[in-house]
């Protein structure tokens, strides 16, 4: 299953990073604009916080802030766990497994290159899981 190293994980993404000033407004415009579920907040070239979709929602319209005052650095998750990008994916899961969350930043010597996600880390392993169901249906069809 996931052996795959998380640098060949990351290895196409352009890493999405806003400083701590961001609006949430923006934040989430970034987010919206890229796909994304969550930004690598960065400080002088290192890695600060995390801000993900749930912040915005527990952290900022749970607690009626407004999304436009409102600064990721106000509501990020500071010291997030991270992974370096020649661990296996399979450790970046476990992790995400065991601390209930869904993104990891991959750093290298304090320096964000990218975060992985349970959607990145899981890609092929689902299109293989897929293909075998539709595989399976299709034996099904042809035993009737």
């Amino acid at each position: 299953m996931p052996h795959r190293s998380v640098r060949d994980v990351i290895a196409n993404q352009n890493p999405f990073t806003a400083p701590g000033k961001t609006t949430i407004a923006a934040a989430t415009r970034l987010m919206k604009k890229h796909n994304v579920g969550a930004l690598m907040v960065v400080e002088h070239g290192h890695l600060a916080g995390i801000f993900t979709e749930r912040d915005a929602v527990f952290r900022v319209l749970a607690e009626s802030r407004d999304p436009k005052k409102t600064h990721v650095a106000d509501v990020m998750t500071t010291k997030p766990k991270t992974i370096g990008p020649d661990k296996a994916v399979g450790h970046a899961l476990l992790m995400m497994y065991e601390g209930g969350f869904r993104h990891v930043p991959v750093v290298e010597h304090g320096k964000p290159l990218g975060m992985i996600s349970a959607r990145d880390a899981l890609g092929p392993e689902l299109q293989e899981f897929e293909g075998e169901l539709l595989q399976r249906e299709h034996i099904g069809e042809v035993m009737r």
